[in-house]
């Protein structure tokens, strides 16, 4: 290059009608750049009234991306450049960079799958892995989430398109499952009635679909039921913690206990339970039911 000036001179390379042209390119270029930011910006908006924001904002970017190509055309064309060399020369760049970037198109064509499969949008709350986030953005290439500790984590399209998805916000209503432990020795219709008060009780609790009481098995320790309610998305967890908490204030009222678990030990299947005495930190049970000195 500073041969070729050299060579050349400065002066005899920047004749007036060059500058004149490179002058034109930078204005060109600097106002086709603002022209599509402001122009993607308001169809943005204007989307946003008919379709979802996820759709909204695919829209605006292929709207400026596909302004910034055409100014990037137009800038080159002042600059004394053909039209038919830029093309040969993009074909022959995108297919370089194809092959030393696969991860990287096959995240782009999972993406335009994403695009209008449309498994989720932009503020959904998403389960990937065991990790719950909001969807904060949805790109070519990847899917950026916010998760609870506000932390941001981006997921390779390629990624969402094969691992399974929960989207815990696609649907209006959500149920919620509390798990509950009672006694073997309390009254399972009672109980069934207590539940039905509480969530009787609780306004974010919907009437319709009505609470369910399923009863679950016989656990180690307690008989094992399920009370299932349901509620508006945005209330799920406020109901399922204010449940859990009403729930137990209402056992106590009523005696219902709530077990821990219980180890009972005997010398025989018809016999007695044995006693034991603790003797100095130390315990052993006698063949008779007493218990033997070991200190």
């Amino acid at each position: 290059m500073s041969e070729f000036f050299s060579n050349m001179g400065v002066a005899e390379f920047l004749t007036p009608d060059r500058v004149v042209s490179l002058a034109w390119a930078l204005v060109t270029f600097v106002a086709g750049i603002l022209v599509a930011r402001v122009t993607s910006a308001a169809v943005g908006r204007a989307m946003k009234k008919r379709v979802s924001d996820h759709e909204a904002l695919l829209f605006r970017r292929l709207v400026f991306y596909g302004l910034l190509a055409i100014v990037i055309v137009v800038t080159m064309q002042q600059l004394g450049f053909k039209p038919g060399v830029l093309l040969g020369t993009a074909g022959i760049l995108s297919i370089a960079i194809g092959f030393a970037s696969q991860t990287s198109v096959s995240n782009l064509i999972s993406g335009l799958f994403l695009i209008a499969e449309r498994p989720f949008a932009v503020g959904d709350q998403l389960d990937i892995d065991g990790r719950i986030g909001v969807v904060l953005s949805i790109d070519l290439l990847s899917v950026k989430l916010r998760m609870f500790d506000n932390v941001m984590m981006r997921v390779p399209n390629e990624h969402m398109i094969k691992t399974t998805i929960l989207n815990r916000t696609r649907f209006p209503i959500r149920r919620a499952d509390i798990q509950i432990g009672v006694a073997y020795k309390e009254d399972t219709a009672k109980v069934r009635e207590i539940l039905f008060e509480v969530a009787d009780r609780n306004p974010l609790v919907l009437d319709e679909p009505a609470p369910r009481f399923f009863y679950k098995g016989y656990g180690d320790s307690a008989l094992e039921l399920q009370l299932s309610v349901w509620t508006a998305r945005e209330n799920f967890f406020q109901v399922r913690t204010g449940l859990h908490e009403e729930i137990k204030t209402a056992f106590d009222e009523h005696g219902i206990e709530i077990p821990f678990p219980h180890r009972t030990l005997y010398t025989g299947s018809v016999t007695e339970p044995f006693p034991v005495r603790v003797i100095d930190g130390m315990q052993e049970a006698e063949p008779d039911g007493g218990v033997a000195d070991t200190s």
